[in-house]
């Protein structure tokens, strides 16, 4: 375990799988390195199957939600008890959001831009950002002890370009651990080797079997390395830019504080040290 600060990490996707997806290498970097890592997903994904629907498929979701945890080596993965489809920015919804935060303290929050396809990724984010400010105003929950410091806030990345693209401003070279963040994602089995080959289209081009389905799939849903990506990674890993060849990035959002290149560093510890020149 590193001798540096233990530092806390709260991701929130709208769905179970979405913060593998979009994190789950970063996630196991940190958590390799003694920080905690906790995950929510703020719907319990009780809509996400053609066959499987309700109560049933939010308990499989919820298993399966269980034990990407597991693979990841993550502190905590919690699912909160709204409708998959219908998730709204409700002020129910932002004191979740705010007591997570403040519970374990978070010095980084992870979300979606709030520009997504899909109506939980937007109206999650805005919920998140909406309790940007509120963690630290003690009239706001006062069950739960205000922050002093206002997190890092950041979006997990995607492909959307109106009305800006994704923006890197934070790259993580994620190679080392890249088997595990499959691992991961492979652990939603309703997922990776059901829902999204039937809803996407390819069910035929995979298997049967919906855990080897699974393993086929889950890299359809990943990032390449484009040349605004590669370009970032240079600025933090210098030469060793050109070896990477997965990474997951970031854009820092305006609402929380506003980090200096030093203090990314120290925020992300598995970035090398060098790049602080």
């Amino acid at each position: 375990m590193t001798t540096e600060k233990k530092l806390q990490v709260a991701v929130f996707g709208a769905h179970p799988d979405d913060c593998e997806a979009y994190f789950g290498g970063t996630a196991a970097l940190f958590a390799s390195l003694g920080h905690q890592v906790t995950f929510v997903s703020m719907t319990n994904g009780d809509a996400g199957h053609h066959v499987k629907g309700g109560g049933e498929l939010a308990r499989i979701r919820l298993e399966e939600a269980n034990e990407a945890r597991k693979r990841l080596g993550i502190a905590n993965y919690f699912v909160l008890d709204y409708h998959d489809g219908e998730l709204l920015p409700t002020l129910d919804l932002r004191r979740h959001i705010v007591r997570i935060i403040r519970r374990y303290g978070a010095d980084l929050v992870f979300t979606h831009r709030p520009n997504d396809y899909h109506p939980d990724h937007r109206y999650g984010s805005m919920a998140v950002q909406d309790a940007a400010y509120m963690v630290m105003v003690p009239n706001v929950c006062p069950d739960v002890e205000a922050l002093r410091q206002n997190p890092v806030f950041l979006y997990l990345q995607d492909h959307f370009r109106k009305p800006y693209p994704f923006q890197p401003d934070v790259v993580v070279g994620v190679d080392s651990v890249w088997q595990k963040k499959m691992d991961g994602m492979t652990a939603h089995v309703s997922q990776f080797g059901e829902w999204l080959p039937w809803i996407d289209g390819y069910e035929a081009e995979v298997s049967s079997d919906p855990l080897v389905a699974a393993r086929q799939a889950v890299e359809r849903y990943t990032f390449p390395i484009d040349d605004a990506i590669r370009a970032r990674l240079e600025v933090f890993y210098g030469d060793a830019a050109a070896h990477v060849c997965h990474a997951e990035a970031f854009e820092v959002c305006e609402y929380g504080r506003q980090p200096a290149q030093q203090e990314i560093l120290e925020l992300f510890p598995m970035l090398p040290r060098a790049a602080a020149g």
